[in-house]
């Protein structure tokens, strides 16, 4: 690769970097021009739940070091949508790519590099916050005991003070943060996140917000649903009621 460092080549050449993309290995590809930024895509999704049509014809781009807010009412299919991009369903029709290659193709891969963050918050209540996150980190790769990242990760969100608190005493929005935090102890490059400002008070949101734009400095991606106030710079939207109404038009 022209003008690249030694360091960039054995990134590439490396297939633990190319398993899982590494956020900052992304960023340090990215200032080389010829080498390709992987995008995240969905062409002509169709989502069928419950009996009925979700949404019909959707189509997403996410590139490195982009955020795509989605957004509709209730029903609307914004919890759905990201379950089809962390790979827990499949839609009806139509095609989710990394880096063009359907992610069915490869499960174990598309699910190493990412994190998804649904409505539960999966806190186990006998071990603490430090060992709640220390189990979730050592299911995704080895990292020795991932004391470093841990604490970096609790300070990050403010909740350091919570280490060694057992689960069962935590509040809803502590219980949160601490399932936020888990982004944040393991490297993954893409977040997809339901509602993740749920219970959480404005300080939280602020901190959570500083990490996202962190995470897209070194070349991550985010997906985030959401009932508030648009807070992410630079995000791009979906209004997931819009593919409701082209679904119902057309069948009308």
């Amino acid at each position: 690769m022209n003008g690249a460092d030694p360091f960039v080549n054995i990134c590439r050449r490396s297939s633990f970097f190319r398993r899982i993309e590494i956020p900052f290995a992304l960023l340090a590809l990215q200032e080389y021009p010829g080498v390709p930024l992987i995008p995240f895509t969905g062409t002509d999704l169709v989502c069928f739940r419950g009996g009925r049509t979700v949404f019909s014809g959707l189509d997403f781009t996410v590139s490195p070091g982009e955020a795509l807010m989605l957004r509709g009412a209730n029903g609307s299919g914004k919890s759905s949508l990201l379950r089809l991009m962390a790979g827990l369903s499949q839609p009806l029709q139509g095609t989710i790519a990394w880096g063009g290659e359907p992610v069915g193709n490869d499960p174990e891969a598309h699910n190493a590099r990412l994190h998804y963050i649904g409505h539960a918050d999966p806190v186990k209540p006998v071990l603490t916050v430090t060992e709640n996150l220390r189990f979730w980190s050592s299911l995704r790769a080895d990292f020795g005991d991932g004391g470093d990242a841990i604490t970096s990760a609790l300070n990050k969100l403010g909740i350091n003070h919570l280490a060694e608190v057992p689960g069962r005493f935590l509040s809803a929005g502590q219980k949160r943060r601490v399932n936020l935090a888990r982004i944040l102890a393991a490297p993954a490059v893409l977040w997809l996140l339901d509602e993740p400002q749920t219970a959480l008070d404005r300080f939280a949101v602020e901190n959570l917000n500083d990490a996202i734009s962190e995470h897209r400095a070194g070349g991550g991606m985010v997906v985030i649903s959401s009932h508030g106030e648009d807070t992410l710079a630079g995000a791009r939207k979906i209004d997931l009621g819009q593919f409701r109404e082209t679904f119902q038009a057309a069948a009308s």
